[in-house]
């Protein structure tokens, strides 16, 4: 992708309208992961060394058009001004006059937080008064919020119709990396797909097998495909009315050169909770009482041997129960593989969607990896292949598309 970047856009002395994604976890009214704030600090950096003075606006929770008090945005501009060790302050409204000249009244490199756009209609609406409403607070816009470039929303999509607009550094390293990863790879690539459904990752199988060499399967998603083959699965679980699909994935795959590759042993247990009895059984030996719940020893090899071919390595989703110790054993043993392939400069590695990130986390491996993307739902439609509603305006050449490569014949 040829994309906008800051250095394309003239931010010198100018207010810029700066989306970002502070959607962060909450607990005891805490933040209790600050990795999207902290991602954040380089483009702040960047545009306060400039002179520009930076109006952010992002999304908490999912309100409905309205204000709800505990999704307000006001309580994270303290952990921003902490974070940034930059004066942050908080403006209780998103767009109005009075929003508007109280930014005009403020000095060169000041760092203000709007409301919560969605307690307002337009926002999820792409309603066009709104988005010119936000428009007029500044001078051009930078979207640094890939994880919420799936959505046609106000300020991603509809903003970008009155200001000149740009990617901001966190959104440009990850458009790189993702680009690296899948639309432009050094080969073989390998692809890990995990998670419970093939129901809910149709999409991103079929889009893969069309472009990796490697598709390694895993958690409840194997146990459909090995059901599929007429594997007994117990209490596993697994999606039964998904068998023909699995097999039609799988003839495809065959006939495009893609190699699919399931578990061969499996860890058993008749009871999921921590300290329960497991086993190690073969595939093909699983009883009517017990459910697979990882992936065992033999399957952990094999997936090592053919990660040790790829130059390229993308992964999304755990391979087993990785949140029920010891069911996360397989997950950990296989990511630090490539954590370590890695390290070594052997391979590329891209990871994120769903529970890839705590998965990782949980193996101690994450930060080995090339790069991890903090994005779910973007994450998954860039992995099916889509166009983000977001990212196409900040391309060079309108006529491009932002994911039109596939793998060779």
């Amino acid at each position: 992708m040829n994309f906008k970047t800051l250095e394309d856009l003239d931010v010198e002395g100018k207010t810029v309208l700066l989306r970002a994604d502070l959607n962060v976890p909450m607990k005891n009214n805490t933040v209790t992961d600050t990795v999207r704030i902290d991602r954040l600090k380089p483009t702040i950096k960047y545009l306060r060394k400039r002179k520009a003075k930076i109006i952010i606006i992002s999304h908490y929770g999912r309100p409905p058009g309205k204000r709800v008090f505990d999704m307000s945005m006001g309580f994270i501009a303290p952990v921003l001004q902490k974070r940034w060790n930059v004066p942050v302050s908080f403006s209780p409204d998103t767009i109005g006059c009075h929003v508007k000249d109280s930014i005009a009244q403020l000095p060169p490199k000041s760092v203000v937080l709007l409301e919560n756009a969605r307690f307002y209609k337009g926002e999820k609406a792409n309603d066009d008064k709104f988005a010119q409403e936000l428009a007029q607070l500044a001078d051009v816009y930078v979207n640094d919020a890939f994880s919420t470039s799936h959505r046609a929303h106000a300020s991603m999509l509809g903003v970008t119709k009155y200001l000149p607009c740009a990617a901001g550094l966190l959104l440009q390293a990850e458009l790189n990396a993702l680009n690296k990863a899948l639309d432009n790879p050094e080969r073989p690539i390998l692809a890990v797909a995990g998670g419970s459904k093939v129901s809910t990752k149709l999409d991103v199988l079929t889009n893969l097998i069309e472009k990796v060499d490697y598709l390694v399967l895993g958690g409840g998603m194997a146990n459909t495909f090995l059901y599929a083959q007429g594997v007994p699965m117990g209490k596993s679980l697994c999606e039964k009315d998904m068998a023909d699909t699995a097999l039609k994935i799988m003839e495809k795959a065959k006939k495009v050169g893609c190699e699919v590759i399931l578990p061969q042993d499996v860890v058993v247990t008749g009871d999921l909770k921590e300290g329960a009895f497991s086993s190690i059984v073969d595939v093909n030996d699983i009883s009517s009482s017990s459910m697979a719940v990882d992936i065992g020893p033999k399957s952990v090899k094999f997936i090592k041997e053919r990660i040790s071919l790829a130059k390229t390595v993308v992964w999304n989703g755990p391979l087993g129960v990785f949140e029920i110790k010891p069911f996360d054993n397989g997950t950990n043993r296989v990511a630090r593989f490539v954590g370590k392939q890695t390290k070594d400069g052997k391979c590329t590695s891209v990871a994120g969607g769903g529970d890839t990130v705590a998965a990782l986390d949980n193996a101690r491996t994450g930060k080995k990896f090339s790069y991890i993307s903090t994005a779910g739902g973007a994450f998954l439609e860039w992995l099916e292949g889509k166009d983000l509603p977001a990212i196409t305006p900040l391309l060079k050449d309108k006529n491009q598309k932002s994911r039109r490569c596939r793998k060779a014949a």
